[in-house]
């Protein structure tokens, strides 16, 4: 496999290489990170590193991970918040912190594992065998509606309403600082990062066509409650689009502020609602979950410093 090349920032400067990489590469755990360091995987500068490397910043990072080893799917008896479930689709409401689906580093515990200890094998094959029933996605850190297909015909009648713009997904999100306009639309092309593999950004480059509306919900000063309609679908489409326009998501460390916010174990992002042409029957089906309660206490604080410091 070709070696990951990587150029840490000034402001990396001091931390560990193994937390580096562990935020820096897709499915990458700090332990992974460690393992490739034991076995030599990382060079800096052309020499291997221990795992306690301190980054200078700017220096050049060479890591060749392994060839991923194929691992059989096992259903496992992960609960499953169900928020609607048929012969054809299953809509849950997924907790932060739950992968979508298989990869290195992460290979169980995830939501397949859940939806095929669930739904047993009315999986559809489409998504391949490493993501059955899977229609689209979410990312680890963030919450809420997601959608997958118990049979093939239900997966591409979905597929196709993703690309043509008929399945509308809905997300809430609390940003950092306050928008000027009540609401907007954000029209960039997104695409990977050119030094930062973990990480998409707007660019012309190699990038694809995105759209996100938002609208203001509630203002805090410093921070703004908003409610985002993916008009596409892009990786972290709303993360980068609320970033690129000066307004991160509070707990976003990948593309907002570096250090954890406290109460928080993800992103304060939450894919609120969900909206479907039935497969089979050809209605309208109208999904929508409360706001966990991480992101509800969030609310509240803000609610409170606000009124303070407006007495």
């Amino acid at each position: 496999m070709e070696p990951i090349l990587l150029t840490p920032a000034p402001e990396d400067a001091g931390t560990r290489i193994d937390c580096f990489l562990a935020s820096h590469l897709d499915g990458v755990t700090r332990s992974a990170a460690q393992k490739l360091l034991e076995g030599g995987a990382v060079q800096v500068n052309g020499k291997a590193v221990a795992k306690n490397y301190k980054l200078t910043g700017r220096e050049p990072l060479s890591i060749t991970l392994p060839e991923a080893e194929e691992a059989d799917l096992i259903p496992q008896d992960i609960p499953l918040d169900v928020v609607y479930e048929d012969a054809d689709v299953i809509v849950v409401n997924k907790p932060s912190g739950l992968v979508v689906h298989p990869a290195p580093g992460h290979s169980d515990g995830t939501l397949v594992n859940a939806l095929l200890y669930h739904c047993g094998n009315s999986l559809s094959g489409v998504g391949g065998e490493k993501r059955p029933g899977i229609v689209h996605r979410i990312d680890r850190d963030t919450s809420g509606l997601i959608i997958a297909a118990k049979n093939d015909a239900a997966h591409l009648f979905l597929s196709a309403q993703l690309a043509d713009h008929t399945l509308a997904r809905t997300y809430e999100a609390i940003c950092t600082g306050n928008f000027r306009d009540d609401a907007g639309t954000v029209d960039a092309p997104i695409g990977r990062h050119p030094t930062d593999r973990k990480k998409m950004t707007v660019t012309d480059r190699r990038s694809r066509h995105a759209v996100t509306h938002w609208e203001v919900l509630e203002r805090f000063g410093s921070h703004t409650h908003v409610r985002c309609r993916l008009e596409t679908g892009r990786t972290h489409q709303i993360r980068v689009h609320m970033a690129h326009i000066g307004h991160p998501i509070l707990g976003d460390t990948v593309y907002g502020a570096k250090k954890p916010v406290p109460g928080l174990t993800g992103q304060c992002l939450h894919a609120v609602g969900l909206q479907f042409i039935h497969p089979r029957t050809k209605a309208l089906v109208s999904l929508s979950c409360p706001l966990p309660p991480e992101f509800e206490a969030m609310l509240q604080t803000l609610r409170r410093r606000t009124f303070i410091q407006k007495r």
